[in-house]
């Protein structure tokens, strides 16, 4: 005969139970739970078996567990999960990556009706067709505005039909039309809304960045930053070198208005003075760099010449 376990004893597990994972887990995905069933339930967790732990419970009872722990161990920042607890939710704790993770969550969703009162995840449009139903369904059609024909002893659709649009309640007749039509138009599973790692939490669309989206901000980022410490002259290690460039310029700007000088300044005036050295300067190169290519050029037209010459004396390898 089974023991009945009692409800303090219940909630005494529970606490171990969390308190547990809490200290063995850094890395945790809040999941929203709305019409998830058992069993459902049970093959996302086969799905995750391995690395990965879902906890399901009254949101009071972990957020009580939450707190005991935090006062006993001291780690406070797993406070930040109390503000998350809100609603149909559960916990899954891994030691995977996040990203992995909330993949393999979303594979296990099921399709479901459109059930009456259910507020619509989705949009759902019925797309023109034929529907299959005999043509005595055909004042059904209108009730709801919907246009069709008879075709071949069976009612058609025409056109797409907006039939619910997303938050809206499913009423009784958009129900029964879906359901005529055999239609589920919603699916659902475990659903995450929230990401816990070492005490920060962030929003799950960050999974989905990329490296290359993560360089593009961080160079957004960077160009700001310059930006502002250029603006009000702060040094900073990122602004530094322009900070120097910029000085550079103006020190050389202020020797070539005025007859001060230095060094570095005076190539930078002499080039002023008479811009024809400057272009000489760019004319040498290119000119001694083509001089090779010439003489090769003549050596080659040189080169048959020579073999002619010897074809003309008649000579061969025998004679």
């Amino acid at each position: 005969m089974a023991v009945k376990t009692s409800r303090a004893t219940k909630k005494i597990a529970y606490d171990k139970r969390i308190c547990k994972l809490l200290d063995t887990y850094t890395q945790i995905l809040i999941v929203h739970a709305d019409n998830v069933g058992s069993n459902q339930l049970q093959m996302i967790r086969q799905g995750l078996r391995g690395d990965s732990v879902i906890l399901m419970g009254k949101n009071t009872m972990m957020k009580r567990s939450i707190k005991v722990h935090a006062e006993s161990s001291g780690n406070n920042t797993i406070l930040n999960l109390l503000p998350l607890l809100v609603g149909n939710v559960g916990m899954i704790f891994t030691k995977g990556d996040l990203k992995e993770v909330s993949d393999e969550v979303s594979k296990y969703k099921v399709a479901a009706p459109a059930r009456v009162g259910l507020v619509a995840p989705i949009a759902v449009v019925v797309p023109p067709g034929n529907t299959g139903l005999d043509p005595s369904q055909t004042s059904f059609f209108q009730v709801l505005n919907i246009p069709t024909k008879i075709n071949k002893g069976t009612v058609e659709i025409i056109t797409p039909v907006d039939l619910i649009q997303k938050g809206d309640k499913v009423g009784s007749s958009e129900a029964a039309l879906l359901s005529k039509l055999a239609i589920k138009p919603f699916s659902y599973g475990l659903v995450v809304r929230s990401v816990y790692e070492d005490g920060s939490v962030f929003s799950p669309e960050v999974l989905d960045l990329s490296d290359e989206d993560l360089v593009v901000k961080f160079s957004f980022g960077l160009s700001n930053s310059i930006g502002l410490a250029l603006s009000i002259a702060y040094p900073t290690i990122a602004a530094s070198p322009h900070m120097f460039s910029n000085a550079y310029k103006n020190v050389l700007s202020f020797s070539v208005a005025t007859e001060y000088t230095y060094k570095q300044a005076e190539k930078v005036k002499e080039y002023l003075k008479d811009p024809s050295k400057f272009a000489a300067a760019i004319s040498v190169p290119a000119a001694s760099s083509g001089a090779p290519t010439k003489s090769a050029k003549e050596e080659k037209k040189e080169e048959p010449a020579e073999e002619s010459d010897d074809g003309d004396m008649g000579l061969g390898l025998f004679d």
